[in-house]
């Protein structure tokens, strides 16, 4: 004995008898326009498919996977403490999905913590339809919990359909497609309304056979009824009504004509008799006519459908999600909350993720809190410092000029405290490379043809690269720019031809030119640049940062400003206005007076573009980090020595500077909306 398994989904019976109807007057109907009538199945508990993928496999080869999710929809319900909190509502599960299995499934992983913000499950069905109401912490943001119920409950599963079936008339098992599972059932239909009509049809003949012997049998009545009186017995009956008679009967007639009752030698009966044998002639011929012609045949199992679809057909419960991003497969991006978050890397090598809100804003001055402080490893200095939004594309380019990219949730999560991951861990670096700059961008960014990167040595080459070059990465990076033996990267940045270059040297010089493509041309990737300015005898390139066109205000009041802060802990905020815009190559103009004092000599350690409300956070080469309003740094001339920023240990130095945009400016994840339905 063989065994064979088979798992045909349900569908819409409108459908289905719209498709058959079509392939019977189209017998080569397109596939194309075959699934435009039947997308996908049609579950009875309802809910969405994800696509038409799955059914499309389904009907080609007659195996496929159709994804499945449940209908959901955020709401505002009542905490029972007089305050509100938002709720994830399930209205329909999927197929073969059990409501009291799920429940306790999802209670299990709520309470193992593998599904985070949930803080209460309940059962609310009643007479009306089905209600899980799935309560979400305070903090909790719908979308992510969404989609992390889709990923890890069975709010969202598949259906494996195997359209396996008995064909070529019930003699083989066959695994179908669509359009051979529908030929299969018309040429079935075919074959049993031809056998039907046969049947009919020897019966109408029989009947009319009948007929005819008894209006033969009425046209002579008084011979007949002559004959029967003379008979002794029924046989010679029947023996006097075909010799006597001469009448051409059969014995089915003559049977019909001996048990004649009286009452049917009426003439009205006789008029009867001659409108069913009309009627019968005619349906006689409807019937050979059946017989003999196919498209009659399928005219008539056309007419059954449509019977029974006005009868039974209901309209679609399970709708079909044409959104791309209903995908089956939720990416790891689907699942976490695009939250602010701070990225570390250290000279020894680390890098770690820690989000902002672990840094509260402190007063100008402060010591600040411990970010990249860890006991035992006090050596280790920070060398990179920024922020972004989790779901952002992060581009690291390293000192020998190579560009590298991953997403920003894949650095790994680490407290203040924590050393964090090796380099090589998270980006494939060589021994002696080391990351210069780090640039966060959104997807929309690596699209946008009026998006650079824009790279500068330590000895002053800058050039400007397109960022769609740097869309995609292979895994050992990509060249980003060619350096002259003994120069190394310095940092990277992003601009659009409308902004301006600002950069900073350690002697305290600064210089500021355009952006655009006469100041600053586009190059490919294996560029080694421009001259950005000439350096003067022992100086060095500091910093970068680019200066949006809202920044040249001169007003007291301009939102943008310069920020300088030296290596031993000073700052101040200068208008933008105050450098003015030159042509690349210059010396550069004083940007900051050094303080005269000290066992080190002073120098620039970073120069950024802050504006009003935002904070900034800065960060030590022993790991210190202190996040303070921007605005609380005092705004002065070129030639000022600025104020105290930080209080620094002995032996400590500002090594950078990162802003932290005001948050009002920080795209919040939006709350989960339905796709779009078919």
């Amino acid at each position: 004995a063989v065994g064979m398994a088979t798992n045909i989904p349900p569908h819409n019976l409108g459908e289905i008898i719209d498709a058959m109807k079509a392939l019977a007057r189209d017998p080569e109907l397109s596939d194309e326009n075959l699934f435009e009538i039947v997308p996908a199945p049609d579950f009875p508990t309802g809910g969405f498919i994800l696509g038409t993928d799955g059914a499309n496999n389904l009907y080609t080869v007659g195996k496929g996977s159709i994804g499945m999710r449940a209908k959901t929809h955020v709401e505002a319900i009542n905490n029972g403490r007089g305050g509100l909190r938002n709720a994830i509502v399930v209205t329909e599960l999927p197929y073969q999905v059990n409501k009291a299995s799920y429940l306790s499934r999802t209670a299990a992983l709520v309470n193992d913590k593998t599904l985070e913000g949930v803080a209460d499950l309940r059962d609310e069905s009643d007479r009306d339809g089905m209600r899980i109401v799935i309560e979400l912490k305070r903090d909790a943001i719908p979308a992510v919990v969404q989609n992390n119920l889709f990923k890890r409950t069975q709010l969202q599963a598949s259906f494996s359909g195997n359209l396996l079936a008995l064909a070529q008339e019930g003699r083989q098992p066959q695994r179908l497609g669509l359009r051979a599972a529908l030929r299969e059932f018309i040429d079935f239909r075919f074959a049993t309304v031809r056998r039907r009509t046969a049947h009919e049809l020897a019966n109408l003949e029989k009947r009319d056979h009948i007929v005819q012997g008894l209006r033969a049998a009425l046209e002579r009545i008084d011979d007949v009824i002559d004959v029967l009186r003379k008979a002794k017995d029924t046989a010679a009956a029947r023996a006097g009504i075909v010799g006597d008679l001469g009448l051409e009967l059969s014995d089915a007639q003559l049977d019909a004509i001996l048990n004649l009752r009286l009452s049917r030698l009426t003439a009205l009966e006789s008029k009867k008799l001659d409108e069913e044998h009309e009627t019968l002639v005619k349906d006689i011929a409807a019937a050979q006519n059946l017989m003999q012609n196919d498209d009659e045949v399928f005219s008539v199992m056309i007419s059954e459908w449509d019977e029974i679809r006005e009868k039974h057909a209901v309209p679609r419960r399970s709708k079909i999600l044409k959104d791309p991003k209903a995908a089956m497969d939720l990416t790891e991006e689907d699942l976490l909350a695009n939250d602010r978050s701070i990225v570390v890397v250290t000279a020894a090598g680390y890098i770690k993720r820690m989000p902002v809100s672990d840094f509260h804003a402190q007063r100008r001055g402060t010591r600040g809190k411990a970010g990249a402080r860890q006991r035992g490893h006090d050596d280790d200095a920070v060398t990179q410092f920024f922020t972004c939004n989790d779901h952002d594309t992060v581009l690291f380019a390293t000192t020998s000029g190579i560009v590298h990219s991953i997403r920003a949730f894949q650095v790994p999560l680490a407290s203040r405290t924590a050393r964090g991951t090796p380099l090589p861990a998270v980006l494939p670096l060589g021994a002696e490379d080391s990351v210069a700059g780090v640039v966060p961008v959104t997807s929309a960014d690596l699209q946008d043809d009026n998006q650079f990167l824009v790279l500068v040595s330590k000895r002053g080459w800058i050039k400007k690269t397109l960022l769609s070059a740097f869309a995609t990465t292979s895994s050992r990076g990509l060249i980003a720019q060619v350096l002259d033996d003994g120069d190394r990267l310095l940092s990277a940045r992003r601009c659009s031809n409308e902004d301006s270059v600002v950069v900073a040297t350690v002697g305290g010089f600064v210089t500021r030119f355009d952006a655009d493509q006469k100041q600053l041309r586009a190059t490919g990737r294996s560029a080694r640049g421009v001259k950005s300015l000439t350096l003067r005898e022992g100086d060095m390139i500091a910093d970068l940062d680019i200066l949006p066109p809202s920044a040249a205000d001169d007003s007291e009041d301009a939102p943008s400003s310069l920020l300088v802060v030296t290596k031993n802990g000073f700052g101040k905020r200068v208008l933008a206005s105050e450098f003015r815009s030159c042509n690349r190559g210059g010396k550069g103009v004083t940007a900051i007076k050094f303080k005269k004092g000290g066992d080190e000599e002073d120098c620039i350690a970073c120069c950024k573009v802050v504006d009003d409300g935002d904070e900034v956070m800065l960060t030590t080469s022993k790991g210190t980090i202190v996040r303070q309003r921007g605005d609380d740094i005092a705004r002065q001339g070129r030639t000022a020595t600025g104020v105290r920023v930080q209080k620094l240990d002995d032996g400590d130095a500002i090594l950078e500077v990162a802003v932290v945009p005001n948050e009002e400016d920080v795209e919040e994840p939006a709350a989960p909306e339905p796709a779009t339905v078919a």
